[in-house]
């Protein structure tokens, strides 16, 4: 056996084992390249920033590998690099997936193995997510209109509140001023049509509100989404305290588990049929629902309450329907009312009726029973 086969048969055994065979940096499952300079295992996607990096990366299968740099990734491997890289993680620092955006994704590889923010090192100045202080300009979206202009953003921890500003001169107050109670933010890159979109779910007395934010840097835009994040889970922590760090970090920000187009029609069902952007949170077992993608304000929200207590689902072949262009339709009954939806394609409904389904069969919390009661009496 040559040396070339010897050592990729080495690579191919190492890579199974349990601390190497998800990608040490985004945890995709089965990695086939590795950082001979690390001593880490990553994916194809992670290994283009390592590479970007001088990282020295090759391929498992395809590529040469020297006796030396085999003897290396046997001696470290993604265990024993994450023990020296990702030594003092922040809690609430978000730790990338596979499947989530390319800026999450390369930000943490620099973070980790370019900028060493997680070795336990006294940083000076600090990072800016852990001072409980973040303020600078962000491009934010106009309510009533397609134009990004940059605005003053200013978030305390010890207020527990996220401030922005129309003018750059603070004297005359702040446009608005966010709880951080109720906030949520997540990187929507596709929906606002730059790299860097982060979109700021919030609370404004019974309405729903969105606001649309970017930055060209993808270093500051992440600073600024962990230190959301880091705020929000200060917040959590005084509003919870027995609250465990497992029941609490899932809590802090969320994606949502669906979005997209659909038709909806009235309480009456007489009302003609009109195309509305449907985000569904999981978390709050809410549906709200916007006239477009974009916009600031929800027109309404769906409690999505257990399957015990008078919430069903099922498809919905339309009769006479008025208004309607799509056909593959379901329908949302409520202990109040049915709610009746048209999707495009077949497939949309499918997608819809699974992500409904997880949130149907979830058995609900004491918080999930008020929410629900309040919703019912705002009615």
């Amino acid at each position: 056996m040559s040396n070339r086969e010897r050592n990729k048969k080495i690579l191919l055994e190492l890579v199974k084992q349990p601390d190497n065979n998800r990608c040490a940096d985004c945890r995709a499952p089965d990695p086939d390249w590795a950082s001979y300079k690390l001593g880490v295992f990553v994916c194809l996607n992670c290994s283009g920033v390592h590479r970007s990096l001088s990282s020295r990366v090759k391929s498992i299968r395809l590529d040469f590998w020297e006796d030396n740099q085999v003897e290396f990734m046997k001696s470290t491997g993604n265990a024993s690099a994450q023990a020296v890289y990702e030594k003092a993680v922040p809690s609430y620092y978000y730790r990338p997936q596979h499947n989530d955006c390319k800026v999450l994704k390369e930000q943490w590889i620099r973070a980790k193995y370019e900028r060493k923010e997680f070795t336990g090192e006294t940083k000076y100045p600090p990072l800016s997510y852990t001072t409980g202080v973040c303020e600078g300009m962000l491009w934010k979206k106009g309510k009533g209109n397609t134009q990004f202009l940059k605005r003053k953003f200013v978030l305390s921890e010890r207020k527990f509140t996220l401030v922005y500003y129309n003018k750059e001169d603070e004297s005359k107050g702040p446009k608005a001023v966010i709880p951080i109670k109720d906030l949520n933010v997540t990187f929507q890159p596709q929906k606002i049509g730059h790299p860097h979109g982060l979109q700021i779910t919030f609370q404004d007395e019974d309405h729903i509100r969105n606001l649309y934010v970017y930055h060209e840097s993808p270093e500051e835009i992440v600073t600024w989404y962990n230190a959301i994040r880091a705020c929000r889970y200060a917040y959590l922590k005084t509003a919870y305290p027995t609250g465990s760090d497992e029941d609490l970090i899932p809590t802090i920000t969320r994606n949502y588990l669906k979005e997209g187009y659909m038709e909806k029609t009235g309480p009456m069902q007489k009302e003609p049929f009109k195309k509305r952007w449907f985000v569904l949170d999981s978390q709050s077992r809410k549906l709200f629902y916007f006239k477009d993608q974009l916009d600031a304000e929800a027109l309404g929200v769906v409690y999505i309450g257990n399957q015990s207590i008078g919430y069903s689902l099922e498809k919905y072949a339309p009769m006479h329907s008025r208004g309607n262009k799509w056909k593959h339709g379901f329908a949302v009954e409520t202990p109040k009312r049915q709610f009746l939806f048209m999707c495009e394609q077949e497939k949309e409904q499918s997608e819809w009726l699974d992500a409904l389904r997880k949130v149907l069969s979830r058995p609900m919390s004491p918080q999930d029973c008020t929410a629900e009661a309040n919703l019912r009496y705002k009615r």
